[in-house]
């Protein structure tokens, strides 16, 4: 990683323009994709392939059957002509397509599919047809920025008859060699438009490009827009693959009916037979969000990804989504002996049948006016999301007449349907935004985007709540509960925070061991199972937590008052108690309902202050209000000894082999008035937060052991897996090629050598943030699970804390899975109902657990960007030092220092950069930037950049 150099004017909007040489039309097939696998083993392979497809024209091998020809005159060109590049390992399986198709070789299917590609090479020869159509790669007339048509027109075919014709013709040839398209000239013929399929002209098509091109601008002032980068990767691996006709074809069309863009989807009955033969492989698709071509969907064993290549591949799937893909046989994998060695291979695969549209199908965009059309093209910003028709009726009224007006409008668009045979989806505006860029519009967005509930509580929810207010705790619930009120026990949160689930005590025994007590927020008290607000908080699952406000996951009155642990005000709650030494080792563990009586709210800040100073005599007024009963010196000495113990407890944790990969986090200072960001600042993980950060861990792990021994079949755990195996792999062999010294074994050996000293220098703290970086894109999420689904307890482990059993206990009011933990919690200690819960339903509600905090990640992220984008603009451009974390061909990532953000530069866009080469050295990209000489007379000065650590 080289020592940073300034990185100036982060927010310009990387250019759209792309040099790349035309590809010229190959003759053969087979010597297209000879020339795509360098490999000797590979070439060997196709060599006989091309003299066992000779004896087959010749009339010496049996041809296939009527049945087979049809199903490969089905397959949409576009994937026929797609060649994956990437690589990714599973298991063997023996599709149910080799049985419909007979035995006939998988390479012989492949090799008789893009055989077709010759007709391509007559339209290629047409009079009349431009470079600009023969290429096929000017975005601006091609392709959208999610890879789509960029005017609505569909795919063009040869008919069924005369694509027979043709199989005719070649079968005729005997020189496999020979060019036989000039018989095929007359088979591409201009069909009429419909309103679904329409097109756009050129010029159009270049208005299109420049109003996109304005609305980015305005839209992300900083940001660098992921799809510029998403585009160019995704078109220079079409363009080098194969330069594939289908793509080329788009544009064009022929007389007849439309042919299918993508497959039909498999019955739900041949699925089930699929999955069950282990002939289809299910999973929850993920799309990359910058290489918008590539998809992934976890092997079985979930330590591999599979990768789809392509949107056909994804057979109109979006992010998130539950498919079911069919997996090709082994003979047609393909293996990169040269880079990769011959245990990495990647598939043919594609999405055959969707089980659950986990996506909402609800984006977030623009509209494009199109002229002489009855639609409108939606424009989504997530790039992964097709481009979609809108019908002028469902448009605004004056939309057709002034479309400038709304060139900077930020609507909500709804997927509808997605027909077969085109690339676009059909969609119907659901609401106006309003201007992008502006914070309030672009959060209602993200929330509407991403299904986040938002709405107020209904009247049946608010009925479940008590109704006589100011609340008391009931006399009879007093007796049931241990009685904690006059212990000191107070809070640390965030100075901001409302919702405080938890509460600390520390109380020194006379022996000199300490009585420790983690208090939690006792929710399940309030929230009765199976009533309506027991329902929302199922399917809210979490509090969404955004930077300028929160969307609860239960109604206030709970989160901010009968639940949250406020100052001097009793409140039942959950406790855990501990009798522990003043080195942490456990003696003795008690779980109950409990009641208690915080003696005063402290923030993080409070109690840093007390760490730091433990000799001050703290004043009254240097902390919030404090109960009498307890002076501040004694609440001083239950922080410090809570420290002392908190240290030795860490300790304890990474000796025996805990992780903790630390990246920090942007926070923001709001105008109390617009909410609009004044400044932002690095968050600071301090001593304060690492002693929460304990006690919450000790008090969930205690909590797991005690509920899966009690109900082995139902308890609601969390799991963390370990990394993807391959992609350890690779970053081993990276780090190793940068001259890093770091050891992946384990969770354990990973945290040391992230401990290790990258340097003695202002930049070490920068070089360990970037490496953390780098080490956690293997890592997977963490997950709920039900324990009765996973057979294998060791499949419970918990990664990168390295314990066997954990789980959630410590933050009900914003968790529900916390919620269902207490009130297993309680049913095991005879202080609750008994519960009738079932192992299907306890894992249903785990996975949904798991998808709402997935978005709600992400919200948040998005929320932090939105601030930041916000900010740059109002008080940019902004310049900081910045440190290279990776190199691409014409771009590099850097992690911003002043703000700690991560960015993508793109060279094109540099002020200042003369020109820039790209070479790979061993694996290694290396960027060399020429950059103008101030002096005009001086010759340009060179700086290298490559992701090369130093020491």
């Amino acid at each position: 990683m080289d020592s940073p150099r300034q990185a100036k004017n982060l927010n310009r909007e990387p250019k759209r323009t792309q040099n790349r040489p035309s590809n010229p039309p190959q003759k053969d097939a087979y010597a297209r994709l000879l020339g795509q696998h360098r490999s000797s083993k590979f070439s060997l392979y196709l060599e006989q392939y091309a003299k066992d497809t000779e004896f087959q024209r010749e009339g010496n091998w049996p041809s296939p059957s009527p049945k087979a020809q049809s199903d490969r005159q089905n397959i949409p060109q576009k994937q026929r002509d797609q060649v994956p590049h990437d690589f990714s390992d599973s298991s063997d399986f023996s599709p149910s397509s080799m049985k419909r198709k007979g035995e006939e070789s998988s390479l012989s299917l492949y090799m008789e599919k893009i055989s077709t590609r010759t007709a391509q090479q007559d339209f290629e020869r047409m009079p009349g047809v431009s470079d600009r159509q023969r290429c096929g790669q000017r975005r601006d007339t091609a392709t959208s920025q999610d890879g789509d048509v960029e005017s609505g027109e569909e795919l063009g075919s040869l008919k069924p008859n005369e694509s027979r014709k043709h199989q005719k013709q070649q079968r005729k040839t005997k020189d496999s060699n020979k060019d036989v398209t000039s018989k095929e000239t007359d088979s591409f013929v201009a069909r009429p438009q419909s309103p679904n399929t329409a097109g756009t002209s050129g010029q159009e098509q270049e208005k299109m490009k420049k109003s996109k091109k304005k609305k980015a601008h305005s839209r992300q002032p900083e940001e660098d827009r992921s799809g510029e980068a998403s585009f160019q990767s995704g078109m220079d691996t079409l363009t080098s693959s194969a330069n594939s006709p289908a793509d080329k074809g788009k544009n064009r069309g022929a007389r007849g009916s439309k042919r299918p863009v993508f497959e039909s989807y498999m019955t739900f009955e041949e699925v089930s037979r699929g999955l069950k033969r282990g002939e289809l492989l299910q999973g929850k698709l993920r799309i990359n969000p910058k290489k918008y071509h590539d998809s992934f969907i976890p092997s079985p064993d979930d330590r591999r990804d599979v990768f789809l290549d392509g949107i056909v591949a994804r057979n109109r799937a979006l992010n998130g989504d539950i498919v079911v893909v069919q997996i090709l046989p082994r003979e047609q994998w393909k293996v990169d002996y040269e880079n990769m060695g011959p245990t990495v291979v990647f598939f043919f695969l594609q999405v055959v049948y969707i089980v659950e549209k986990k996506h909402s199908r609800a984006v977030t965009g623009f509209l494009k006016f199109l002229p002489d059309k009855p639609f409108a093209m939606f424009s989504p910003v997530d790039h992964r999301v097709p481009r979609i028709n809108v019908l002028l009726a469902d448009c605004p009224e004056d939309f057709s007449s002034r479309p400038g007006d709304y060139a900077n409008t930020l609507f909500i668009c709804r997927i509808t349907n997605w027909a077969a045979d085109s690339n676009f989806a059909e969609g119907q505006l659901a609401k106006t935004l309003g201007q992008a860029g502006e914070i309030e519009p672009e959060t209602e967005g993200i929330l509407i985007e991403y299904e986040v509930d938002f709405s107020e509580f209904s009247d049946a929810v608010l009925n479940c709540l008590p109704k006589n207010l100011p609340w008391t705790i009931p006399a009879e619930e007093l007796s049931k509960r241990r009685d904690l009120r006059k212990e000191c026990i107070f809070t640390i949160d965030p100075s901001t925070a409302r919702d405080l689930d938890d509460a600390l005590s520390c109380k020194r025994l006379p022996d000199g061991n300490f009585e420790v007590g983690v208090h939690i927020a006792d929710v399940s008290y309030f929230v009765g199972e199976d009533n309506a607000l027991d329902a929302v908080a199922s399917r809210r699952a979490t509090s969404v937590y955004m930077v300028q406000k929160v969307i609860p996951m239960l109604p206030r009155l709970l989160c901010e008052e009968l639940c949250s642990l406020n100052p001097l005000t009793d409140r039942l709650t959950f406790s855990v108690i501990w009798t522990i030494t003043p080195q942490g080792k456990i003696l003795s563990e008690w779980f109950g309902r409990s009641v208690i009586c915080s003696c005063v709210k402290l923030s993080y800040d409070h109690a840093q202050s007390m760490i730091e100073a433990p000799e001050k005599m703290f004043a009254a007024e240097e902390l919030p209000p404090v109960d009498p009963m307890h002076p501040i010196d004694e609440i001083h000495q239950a922080v410090l000894n809570l420290h002392s113990i908190a240290k030795n407890l860490r300790a304890q944790r990474f000796t025996g082999g805990a992780l903790r990969l630390e990246q920090l986090k942007l926070s923001f200072t709001l105008d109390k008035e617009t909410m609009m960001p004044q400044g932002c600042y690095v968050y600071q993980y301090r001593d304060s937060n690492k002693l929460v950060e304990e006690f919450m861990l000790l008090a969930n792990i205690a909590t797991a052991h005690h509920i899966h021994k009690r109900f082995p079949q139902i308890a609601l755990l969390r799991r963390h897996p370990p990394p993807k195996a391959k992609m350890i792999d690779e970053l081993q062999e990276h780090c190793d090629q940068l001259g890093i010294n770091i050891d992946l074994s384990s969770a354990g050996a990973l945290n040391k050598s992230l401990n290790t000293s990258l340097g003695d220098d202002k930049y070490t703290s920068a070089r360990k943030e970037v490496l953390t970086h780098m080490c956690s894109r293997p890592m997977q999420m963490a997950l709920y699970f039900c324990t009765g689904v996973l057979k294998d307890e060791q499949l419970f482990k918990h990664y990168a804390l390295n314990v066997p059993l954990y789980t959630h206990f410590t933050s009900p009011i914003r968790r529900y899975a916390d919620i269902v933990v207490h009130r297993l919690l309680a049913s095991s200690l005879n202080c609750g109902p008994s519960l009738g819960l079932s192992t299907e339903e306890v894992e249903k509600q785990a996975s949904h657990c798991n998808d709402r905090k997935t978005v709600s990640k992400r919200v948040q992220e998005l929320s932090s960007e939105l601030f930041f984008g916000v900010f740059v603009k109002e008080c940019g451009p902004l310049e900081s030092e910045a440190m290279v974390m990776g190199v691409l061909d014409q771009s590099f990532d850097v992690l911003v220092l002043r703000y700690r953000v991560q960015k993508r530069v793109y060279c094109k866009s540099v002020v200042g950069l003369d020109s820039f080469h790209h070479r790979k050295v061993g694996k290694t990209s290396e960027l060399t930037l020429v950059w103008t000489a101030e002096d005009r007379e001086k010759a340009p000065v060179e700086q290298v950049r490559t992701a090369k650590a130093r020491k």
